[in-house]
């Protein structure tokens, strides 16, 4: 077939409908509907199920969630509309090696409290996460499912990130956890079945991978020229790398070193440090389980190359002039936007090519994908919001207040990340995992370095820490800030940004970065006070197996704190009307009985507990070293 569909019509032949009427018949309608209820049954049926009336519960899902829906809900969580829109457009943009962005697989910052003392960490990290969470996560997320949406209905941009956060805030805020992860798992299962049902009618479209691989070389837009610019082909023309994963350290749009160095730096901030990933791991079952469900969603990682980026490459074949789109005006007339359309590969190839019912499951898997990324941010902001900051203000603050408080800040979030849309619109020129990529290296490898360092050198302490990642924070807004100032530029025409601040890769950016953060957390701690062993005994690497007893750093603050607390709330039971129980019941705000001192000893015990069954034990370690094998192959076989 053609390999390009000019926006342009003939004379005499008729405008095809607008994208948004494909969706208005009964068959799509139908199983939009179906999806909704079931996932909203399943909302409630997790919701009903577990313990949302404390704080372990509703933020921690009772540590008592399997390894198959941990699994699904880590995948959920991570791979959101934002990945169907940003990944399947850079693919269509530059091809395969955005891939490489995908196969490197309480609260983190109570870790830090714990083990350096003080406030000052705790706090910071808290806050840096809630604007990770805002400028990074729930804005780049509301952005790409409203994308879908807007083609799909025909509503306005705002009205459909309106429609869906307020569905989305339903089940996050009287749910808890458990509600999301048992969401995720049912949404994972129909994003990945939809997602293959689309990758099969796109290579049937195009004939196959060797079609595929020959026509994407040639899908050139038919307007390369307008708008009074001279236009440089290297802006229109498929890149020659287009196939290869690892691409030329100076001019690659993805260097090779960069991938090698710099993104297992982002993904050590993202899957090891990150409370949306690291709450998920945290409410297992036992340590086996938790293992399980990390292989599992890293097995789940390799299907996004296939199921999203070259179906974006086949959407530039197929839509070559709405899609591959250089001339402004052409842009603007096709997506509304000048600096490309490469976001929109995706959604129209669900749109065209996907028949009645089909539509409407690809739909629901569009929607599946930006509420199980939401909610499970939602979730994770609010712990973060009501755990570390909130309670040090309202240290009288009852369980139920705090409860109360952490669904309140979803919707002040939510707020928040809408105004921040615009400027994801347009940034990192229109390519929305550029976006994503760049702004986790300018603001994740001071983290990760912190974290690493906490770890593996106990000589390292709480003044080197906190400077080590204040001046981390420093170089990577600089580089921000001044980036949006001036703009990423694009290949049309370059950017004004001073070379010695954006002249650098943002990959390169991160590994100076890490490295930068490193010298001055080890600097600073070398030339203070180190922290004794006894505050740090299975708090690092060195002290790990220790089984003395722990002294907390800040044991007065705590022993003082738990004095204050030991006068417990004294509810005397009253009768209560019909609607006020059953606004207890949905909000999981109804008292939990008082466990006895033998109860808690267990519960302690059981949560405090990380050994393993020597069988199980072998088995995830095995699917271990065999997933390291296969991302290995995959990445010399693409390379």
């Amino acid at each position: 077939m053609a390999s390009t569909v000019s926006p342009s019509t003939t004379a005499g032949t008729p405008e095809p409908p607008p994208l948004s009427d494909r969706i208005q018949n009964a068959a799509d309608i139908s199983v939009i509907v179906v999806y909704f209820l079931v996932v909203m049954a399943v909302g409630l049926w997790a919701m009903l199920r577990t313990n949302r009336g404390s704080i372990g519960g509703f933020f921690l899902a009772g540590r008592d969630v399997a390894w198959w829906p941990m699994g699904a809900s880590l995948f959920a969580s991570n791979v959101g509309s934002n990945h169907f829109v940003g990944l399947a457009g850079t693919g269509a943009a530059s091809g395969v090696a955005t891939t490489t962005f995908e196969w490197t697989v309480m609260t983190m910052p109570e870790y830090l409290k714990k083990r350096f003392g003080g406030e000052r960490l705790q706090v910071y990290i808290s806050i840096l996460s809630l604007f990770v969470c805002v400028i990074l996560l729930i804005a780049a997320d509301m952005f790409s499912g409203a994308i879908f949406i807007q083609l799909a209905l025909g509503l306005d941009l705002y009205l459909a990130i309106f429609i869906l956060l307020a569905i989305t805030a339903v089940y996050t805020i009287t749910g808890g956890l458990a509600s999301v992860i048992y969401t995720d798992t049912v949404q994972t299962i129909i994003m990945v079945i939809g997602s293959f049902i689309l990758m099969a009618f796109a290579f049937n479209e195009v004939g196959g991978y060797e079609s595929f691989t020959e026509k994407y070389m040639n899908a050139i837009p038919s307007v390369v020229t307008g708008d009074n610019l001279t236009i440089n082909a290297r802006c229109y023309t498929p890149r020659a790398d287009s196939f290869h994963l690892f691409r030329d350290a100076v001019t690659g749009d993805i260097p090779w070193p960069g991938i090698i160095f710099g993104t297992p730096i982002t993904a050590l901030w993202y899957w090891c440090t990150n409370q949306v990933i690291v709450q998920r791991c945290l409410c297992g079952k036992d340590m086996s389980h938790v293992k399980a469900a990390c292989i599992m969603c890293a097995y789940l990682k390799l299907l996004p190359m296939f199921l999203m980026v070259m179906p974006g490459m086949i959407s530039r074949i197929l839509y070559t002039d709405k899609v591959a789109c250089v001339v402004p005006s052409e842009c603007v007339k096709h997506c509304g936007v000048a600096v490309g359309c490469t976001n929109y590969a995706y959604p129209m190839m669900v749109l065209e090519l996907m028949p009645q019912g089909l539509r409407g499951l690809m739909l629901s898997v569009m929607l599946a994908s930006l509420m199980s990324s939401l909610t499970s941010i939602f979730n994770s902001a609010s712990t973060l919001f009501t755990i570390d900051l909130y309670n040090k203000v309202r240290k009288q603050a009852s369980e139920k207040e705090l409860l109360i408080v952490g669904r309140l800040f979803v919707l002040l979030l939510s707020v928040v990340s809408i105004v921040w849309v615009p400027l994801v619109q347009v940034s990192q020129n229109g390519q929305l995992i550029h976006y994503v990529e760049s702004i986790s290296s300018y603001l994740g490898p001071p983290i990760a370095a912190v974290y690493i360092l906490a770890i593996f050198c106990k000589r390292v302490n709480e003044q080197g820490a906190f400077w080590g990642l204040m001046v981390g924070f420093v170089m990577g807004l600089i580089r921000m800030i001044t980036e949006f100032a001036y703009g990423t530029g694009s290949c049309l025409a370059a950017t004004n940004c001073p070379k010695i601040i954006c002249g650098v890769h943002y990959l390169y950016f991160s590994i100076i970065l890490f490295f930068g953060s490193m010298l001055v957390t080890l600097g600073i701690s070398l030339l203070t006070k180190p922290i004794p062993d006894v505050h740090l005994y299975r708090l690092c690497w060195a002290l790990r197996n220790s089984t003395e007893e722990r002294i907390d750093i800040d044991a007065e603050e705590k022993s003082q704190k738990e004095t204050e607390d030991g006068v417990d709330e004294d509810y005397t039971e009253q009768s209560r009307g019909c609607l006020k129980k059953a606004y207890d019941l949905f909000c999981g705000l109804q008292k939990e009985p008082k466990l006895t001192k033998e109860e808690e000893e267990a519960l302690s015990k059981k949560l405090t507990d990380t050994s393993e069954r020597p069988l199980w034990r072998t088995v995830v370690n095995i699917n271990a070293i065999l997933l390291l094998a296969v991302v290995v192959f995959m990445h010399g076989y693409y390379a």
